[in-house]
């Protein structure tokens, strides 16, 4: 279990901060600290996992702090506190990174545990998306250390035992006829010429493509010839996810899966890719439960289509499998058990 986050409440109003503070405590939502200022709110972040942060502050604007946290390296989740009805600082506030944001009005006490709670399933998702990504890009320069391997096995094994038979050839026989001995010597040159023909290609590659050594070996082609990489065999996989983290490591683990995978940026662009052919899997990112929010982040799957739908979810799911989802999955999830679920969900 995750230990409670740090919280910092940067407020300068010493009324609303008490009463954030004494909630805090009383819920176990976290360890509370209270700053009144900009200055002091930048030089307290060490070690901070989420700042309240009201906009109005003696020193300087909320937004402007809002800038100078997300700066820095892993820096922590912000939520916004904002004048009742001030929808579009709330706005800006979010599309400069702020996670969520409150209304400092008589509400802010019911919500702060939602949206902290919100704020919690969040940092543990991304979490597990960091620890899945370093997973498969491991994996994948496992597979490309191993097919590499086995290439230099192959181009360059023969002609260094040739070379080596040659060589000790001429050291056991020291009266070689010259004839005899000049054509070792010249073997020896080829092989040599063979390998280091071999190391160029290798450093002149842009391009990797693989074919088989053997039944379940790959190996580089150095020729060119043979397919790219894996044949893709489960068809295309069109995915809506805007949060990037997100959107990367589902991508990575569809491709593992042997999917090709495309991202579509809009609504829109999902609904025209989805009429090509091959399309087998659709992935998107569900909405929240707050009333009038899309369950399927905007997209509405046609009955009688021929691909599956995936909502990737921070509720129940309910009102995404109304919608049409053929699977939901709840946000944050297994990377291994996400694999084997699109692998079962397309058959």
């Amino acid at each position: 279990m995750s230990a409670a986050p740090r919280i910092l409440v940067v407020d300068d109003d010493p009324a609303i901060a008490r009463l954030v503070l004494q909630l805090l405590h009383s819920r176990g939502l976290g360890q509370g600290v209270h700053v009144a200022t900009a200055r002091e709110a930048l030089e307290a972040l060490d070690g901070v996992d989420v700042v309240l942060l009201d906009h109005q502050l003696p020193d300087a604007n909320g937004l402007d702090v809002l800038e100078a946290i997300r700066a820095r390296l892993n820096p922590p989740t912000v939520v916004m506190i904002t004048a009742h009805g001030n929808e579009s600082l709330a706005a800006g506030a979010l599309r400069l990174g702020a996670e969520d944001y409150l209304p400092k009005d008589q509400s802010l006490l019911d919500l702060l545990p939602e949206v902290l709670e919100r704020v919690r399933r969040n940092r543990e998702l991304r979490k597990a998306l960091a620890a899945a990504e370093r997973d498969l890009v491991r994996a994948e320069r496992l597979a490309a250390i191993g097919e590499m391997t086995v290439t230099l096995h192959h181009g360059i094994n023969n002609p260094l035992m040739s070379a080596t038979a040659d060589v000790q050839l001429l050291l056991a026989a020291a009266d070689m006829p010259e004839p005899q001995r000049r054509r070792a010597l010249e073997d020896i040159q080829a092989s040599l010429h063979r390998i280091r023909d071999i190391v160029r290609q290798i450093g002149e590659l842009r391009t990797v493509r693989t074919k088989a050594y053997m039944p379940g070996i790959q190996m580089v082609d150095l020729e060119g010839e043979g397919p790219t990489a894996p044949a893709v065999t489960r068809g295309a996989a069109l995915v809506l996810v805007a949060e990037e983290d997100l959107a990367r490591v589902v991508t990575l683990l569809l491709r593992h899966a042997g999917f090709a995978v495309e991202r579509c940026a809009t609504p829109a662009a999902l609904q025209q890719g989805v009429g090509r052919l091959g399309v087998t899997l659709v992935v998107v990112l569900g909405g929240t439960d707050a009333a009038g929010a899309h369950p399927l982040g905007g997209f509405d799957p046609p009955a009688g289509r021929r691909y599956r739908v995936v909502a990737l979810v921070a509720g129940d799911g309910t009102a995404a499998r109304a919608a049409g989802a053929d699977r939901v999955i709840e946000l944050p999830f297994d990377p291994g058990r996400f694999t084997a679920d699109m692998v079962e969900l397309v058959g």
